[in-house]
């Protein structure tokens, strides 16, 4: 699904001092010392340093680095669990860096919620009373906030598990908890910490795999932290990479397996296997093979497929429909249409990863039709295009 264009946090020019004066580390750090040099001069320490960026509305904005890269600080600034030391964090208009606690609390009832790396479920609730406690805090009547909690619990699987206890549930279950209770309060953004890190690794897969499913349901806008290279490629649709306290990069997966900001990213992103990240959309071409608009009479049609031994037909909004052979059409041009020779193709969505379309591709005998979001055509892949993009991990990996 195509990102949209609308900004829904800004951050801007954001800063985290560990000290008891900020603004004298800031003025040097905007004098050219790095955070070694600060701390040796100032016993300060910058944990985030100039940070600048945008998260679009409706995508999972993954934030990662190496341990003491600041990303945990920065995620925490957003909802001013940690106050920051100077800069704007802009949401709806209104700069959450300069709220009182009054304009806080009730900002963060109702627009932010955040899931932790600790489930910090309470152990004497039952799972519904764990998934509805944000909305008794911020005082929604029971029959409300139980009602929203359960839907909740409904949307990540946990439907039927309400009267149980958190001792009852395995450490995947309880996280679907924490989900749900951020789900709860129906936020603008979503804040998750590390929030898969603590499950073994097929229980965080499948937690990745009910993130995505929620994001295909509903589309939230989500600031995920991770230090797992594999999990940000996989479900980020942008990632922001930090460095020292510093955002040296921000891009799709692509774009910055591709065009590395510099040394540590690229050899943070050194042995990626591009068939995880590279989508058939990002592939697939345009006018690899010609188009009919289904219902177009047979003599425009054979002109518009030319020495093409095939071509695509859709409706006139764009939607794919099938395939249609030059030679069914010249036999069936005489009996004055063609809508009895199109060949219901099945068609390659084009958010799958090329690792996944290996086998359909190889297999057919053109190139196959891959289609956006609402069906639309938006081009083709073929066996040749398909090993040129393989072969781009040659190209990272040299």
């Amino acid at each position: 699904m195509a990102l949209s264009d609308t900004d829904i946090l800004t951050v801007r020019n954001l800063f985290k001092v560990f000290g008891d004066e900020p603004e004298q580390a800031i003025e040097l750090y905007r004098k050219g010392l790095g955070k070694d040099d600060i701390f040796a001069k100032t016993g300060m320490m910058l944990g985030v340093c100039d940070a600048s960026f945008t998260v679009r509305e409706g995508e999972i904005f993954v934030v990662m680095g190496l341990s003491g890269s600041g990303k945990s600080t920065l995620v925490r600034m957003l909802n001013r669990l940690i106050a920051p030391s100077a800069g704007e964090i802009i949401v709806g208009g209104e700069n959450i860096a300069a709220m009182s606690e009054t304009e806080l609390m009730a900002f963060r009832r109702t627009h932010i919620s955040m899931v932790f790396q600790s489930f910090a479920l309470m152990p004497h609730m039952t799972v519904l009373q764990n998934a509805a406690f944000g909305l008794e805090l911020a005082g929604v009547p029971a029959k409300q906030r139980e009602a929203r909690a359960q839907d909740a619990l409904a949307q990540v699987g946990l439907g039927a598990y309400g009267r149980n206890y958190p001792n009852e549930l395995s450490g995947g279950m309880q996280q679907r908890v924490g989900l749900a209770r951020a789900l709860a309060n129906d936020p603008t953004i979503l804040l998750m910490d590390e929030a898969f890190s603590a499950l073994d690794p097929l229980i965080r897969t499948e937690m990745q795999d009910e993130l995505l499913t929620l994001q295909e349901e509903h589309r939230r806008t989500v600031v995920f932290i991770s230090h797992d290279l594999d999990e940000a490629m996989r479900i980020g649709d942008r990632i922001a990479i930090m460095q020292g306290g510093r955002v040296v990069q921000v891009g799709t997966p692509d774009e910055i397996l591709h065009q590395p900001a510099n040394d540590y990213v690229r050899s943070f992103f050194r042995g990626v296997n591009v068939q995880n990240v590279i989508t058939a959309g990002d592939i697939a071409i345009a006018d690899a093979v010609p188009v009919v608009e289904a219902g177009s009479d047979p003599k425009s049609a054979l002109a518009a497929i030319g020495e093409s031994p095939v071509a695509y037909v859709t409706e006139a909004d764009g939607r794919f429909v099938g395939a249609l052979s030059r030679d069914a059409l010249m036999a069936e041009a005489g009996n004055g249409g063609f809508a009895t020779v199109i060949d219901r193709v099945e068609p390659i969505d084009g958010e799958a990863k090329i690792g996944q379309i290996v086998a359909p591709v190889a297999e057919a005998d053109l190139p196959m039709p891959v289609v956006g979001p609402d069906g639309e055509l938006v081009g083709a892949v073929s066996r040749k295009t398909l090993l040129q993009a393989m072969s781009r991990e040659d190209e990272v990996h040299g």
